[in-house]
């Protein structure tokens, strides 16, 4: 099995795949363990309310399955809220607990959020500009300044800095993404990015072609 996309009834799944598929990847949705743990890369997208998705991933028996794959360096990506399960905890809906993966927790924006004395409004959505703040594999295509698409309430703050791959301004800053070992998380949907995104799914493809090889 090559890539395996964790189907858990969440939304978006098709969207992820469908992008894959276009740069020609065999992406499977499935959420059988012997999939799962025969695949070569595991993505984790996610969307709606941290503990929803954790109760989801628990009620298929996966939460162990994904943190072992994450915990055995296979490449892994993980969107939105899939991003968010690799912390420790998320503030959503009272304290729930993530996948620890991760140092740190997953908080709201502010609800006076300002930007040139002009109101922010949550949720977080469009379009916004990434800064880079490491060189990382998955984000050889793109650029300083590059645009892709966020719908979000909550962002992560990791403990460790030397994780975060880039930062976006939105209000204030915050980590849009970040990188260790062969994991790659985003809070940004690159499936939802045109040109941006596909470049860096293909780079994260190339990256488990390098590693499988």
């Amino acid at each position: 099995m090559d890539l395996v996309i964790i189907d858990y009834d969440s939304g978006n799944l098709r969207s992820v795949q469908k992008a894959f598929e276009h740069l020609g990847v065999n992406a499977v949705l499935s959420r059988d363990p012997g999939q799962i743990r025969a695949a070569r890369a595991v993505v984790l997208p996610g969307q709606g309310a941290f503990r929803d998705c954790i109760r989801k991933l628990d009620h298929f028996g996966l939460t162990q399955i994904v943190r072992d794959k994450i915990l055995e360096d296979v490449p892994f990506f993980g969107i939105c809220v899939g991003y968010q399960l690799l912390f420790e905890e998320s503030e959503e809906h009272g304290r729930t607990p993530g996948f620890g993966i991760l140092k740190g927790k997953v908080v709201r924006f502010p609800h006076d959020l300002t930007r040139d004395g002009q109101w922010l409004k949550v949720p977080h959505m469009g379009w916004n500009q990434l800064q880079k703040k490491q060189d990382v594999d998955v984000l050889a295509g793109v650029a300083d300044g590059d645009h892709v698409y966020f719908v979000h309430s909550y962002y992560p703050v990791p403990e460790e800095p030397e994780i975060v791959a880039t930062t976006t301004e939105y209000g204030l800053e915050f980590a849009s993404s970040v990188a260790r070992g062969n994991l790659f998380a985003s809070q940004f949907h690159p499936e939802k990015s045109q040109k941006v995104g596909l470049a860096i799914l293909q780079a994260f493809w190339d990256k488990v072609k390098r590693l499988g090889s």
